[in-house]
């Protein structure tokens, strides 16, 4: 089970040929202790997602895949912008940057009393933007729901050079997803003649 509404995790998922249900944790993502790094801060929200859903009735058995993905500015969170006018903001902060994108990872089953936790980082050079390629972005809505305000995997994500694991950035690292999840017995499905997965 997939405690996460995110498009780009459940494809991730899917195109890695996992079969599985969503059940989005319902958490406030701005409660977190004090004065913890960015790092820890995704480690924890995953953590929180992952003990909620497996802890609401039903799902006791349950193989719990839960991700929170943070941006990090040196020691600054970036979060996922609250409006277009902090979108425009974290643009032209990360313009010209290098960042840090981080996703903790937290597999659970409540009935074993399992919690494992994982966290990936990858860093990220953004070229110099344009107050006119930032209003461009801006217009096409596909900063809405994204920590740092923008998408790798989008049409122009603004990224110039990468280091680290690709679907980190999208928002799940899949090689570490796997490993997880194939420590508890979840394993995708076959592959098919092209090389991709097929969902049994």
């Amino acid at each position: 089970m997939l405690a996460s509404a995110s498009p780009r995790r459940q494809e991730l998922l899917r195109e890695a040929g996992y079969e599985f249900v969503t059940h989005p944790a319902d958490i406030d993502e701005d409660d977190f202790p004090e004065r913890i790094l960015p790092a820890e801060i995704a480690l924890h929200l995953a953590r929180q997602k992952a003990r909620k859903v497996a802890r609401t009735n039903g799902f006791a058995n349950d193989v719990i895949l839960a991700a929170d993905t943070v941006v990090a500015f040196g020691d600054e969170l970036i979060g996922k912008p609250e409006d277009v006018r902090d979108a425009k903001r974290i643009l032209r902060l990360l313009s010209g940057t290098t960042h840090v994108v981080i996703t903790g990872v937290a597999v659970a089953i409540d009935a074993g009393g399992l919690l494992r936790t994982a966290r990936v980082m990858s860093s990220v050079r953004m070229k110099f933007l344009s107050e006119a390629e930032i209003e461009r972005y801006l217009e096409t809505g596909k900063w809405r729901g994204k920590a740092g305000a923008y998408g790798i995997q989008d049409d122009d994500p603004f990224v110039t050079r990468m280091t680290g694991c690709h679907t980190n950035i999208v928002g799940l690292p899949m090689t570490t997803t796997k490993s997880m999840l194939a420590e508890v017995g979840i394993v995708p499905a076959r592959q098919d003649e092209k090389g991709k997965y097929e969902i049994l």
